[in-house]
């Protein structure tokens, strides 16, 4: 009997030892919202302001072929009556030409931004990605998760978990 009461004794022991050190750990987590570290670094802004100015860029080469296929749907439209078969059929044909470079200007156009999307976010995205990695490290946390993360599924969370302004601030300090 005292055997048995022993080796209980020891396994609820090795029980109790084993799960203090899971209670003893910190386990500090934190959220970051990536689309506001975006928005509101200094380097974030600078990338969107640079693709705002490429898209708008973009559609200053557009907006002319644009105008002139409006024009020339009004003088279709106005003048479909008096013209000639042949006529009609030429001025329908320029319209479908037209409307195919606008379409393939378009593609052309956004192909380039998303390249430059790509170009511009890409160097953000790694310093971001550091960033999270070296607060994770140095403050002592177990985990910084994406607040804006699709899927996630965050409805809410203590501000305090909020190290959104950290990083922003580090970043700010590293461009």
């Amino acid at each position: 009997m005292k055997f048995r009461n022993v080796v209980l004794l020891i396994a609820v022991a090795v029980v109790l030892a084993w799960g203090l050190p899971i209670q003893a750990e910190d386990s500090k987590i934190g959220f970051v919202d990536a689309q506001q570290v975006l928005a509101t670094s200094d380097s974030g802004r600078k990338a969107q302001e640079e693709l705002e100015r490429k898209a708008r860029e973009a559609q200053g080469r557009i907006s002319p072929l644009i105008e002139q296929l409006e024009a020339l749907q009004n003088e279709l439209k106005a003048k479909q009556f008096v013209m000639s078969k042949e006529a009609l059929q030429t001025k329908q044909l320029d319209l479908a030409e037209l409307r195919n470079r606008i379409e393939s200007q378009g593609q052309e156009e956004k192909s380039k931004l998303e390249i430059d999307q790509q170009r511009l976010i890409a160097p953000l995205q790694e310093k971001f990605l550091n960033v999270i990695r070296e607060l994770g490290r140095d403050g002592g946390y177990a985990a910084i998760f994406l607040s804006d993360a699709p899927g996630l599924g965050l409805v809410y969370s203590r501000e305090a978990l909020d190290v959104t302004e950290q990083v922003i601030k580090i970043i700010n300090s590293r461009d």
